[in-house]
């Protein structure tokens, strides 16, 4: 067997996630038809670094590629980018050993959510920005933000968190920037983002936590109450904190190995 780490990005605007699901398109989905397509045969095996939502993009994720025969890495690139769908690129393939545990590797991941307030944005903005119309108190919610830092106890910002799972986790950089990366004609002159760096993250934690986060710009939440929700002794009650903001404003940054 022969193995290879793929890196790439993709829009998620109109995937279903990354990982194979039963009857929807999801990127998982799309890249192994492109590989039977450049391939010739479906002898191979794929496996993404992690998950992401439906809506989610990524602009640097990884896969392996388990395969028999060897190939060209840059004449392989070159014609699954040819074949893959303008909302997924190949950044980069490389061989790896049969050692090589992408699941299991530390990994850094950096998550930026972008987000805009107190207008409503162009429809085009839709795939990039979540677009809150009431106005936000950003200084509070970047106060708020910094509080996530550190070991918390996250069972509050898990979708259909339980007792049963490991929640303590640590945050090593949280925070909430003005950012130029979206510009142009159908754009806001003022973007947000916030920027997450951790180890590993719960499902929907980000956004629980971005939701959360809009519930403190909104004065629907205070900053000692979202401190309170993430001592290390809390407890589930069903319930996650805030609600869950939406997908596509969210964007897998990077997935860095440590």
């Amino acid at each position: 067997m022969h193995y290879y780490l793929l890196e790439l990005q993709y829009l998620g605007f109109r995937f279903h996630g990354w990982q194979l699901q039963k009857d929807v398109k999801t990127v998982q989905y799309m890249l192994n038809r492109t590989l039977i397509t450049v391939l010739g045969h479906d002898q191979f095996k794929t496996m993404g670094a992690s998950r992401t939502d439906s809506m989610v993009s990524a602009n640097h994720h990884f896969c392996q590629l388990a395969l028999r025969e060897e190939i060209n890495l840059e004449t392989f690139k070159e014609k699954l980018n040819y074949n893959l769908p303008q909302d997924i690129r190949i950044l980069a393939i490389n061989h790896r050993d049969k050692k090589f545990d992408l699941l299991n590797s530390k990994k850094r991941k950096i998550y930026h959510y972008y987000f805009s307030h107190g207008k409503k944005t162009h429809p085009f903005c839709a795939p990039f920005i979540t677009n809150m119309i009431d106005t936000l108190d950003i200084p509070a919610m970047k106060n708020a933000a910094k509080c996530f830092e550190g070991e918390h106890n996250f069972i509050k910002y898990c979708y259909r968190g339980s007792e049963k799972k490991q929640y303590i986790r640590t945050i090593e950089s949280c925070s909430i920037e003005l950012n130029d990366d979206f510009q142009g004609k159908y754009f806001p002159k003022e973007v947000y983002c916030l920027k997450v760096i951790g180890n590993g993250f719960l499902r929907n934690q980000i956004r629980i936590m971005m939701g959360a986060l809009f519930q403190v710009g909104l004065g629907q939440l205070t900053q000692d109450e979202l401190i309170n929700s993430l001592k290390l002794d809390a407890t589930s009650d069903g319930q996650h904190i805030g609600f869950i903001a939406p997908a596509s404003g969210l964007i897998l940054q990077d997935n860095q190995f440590t």
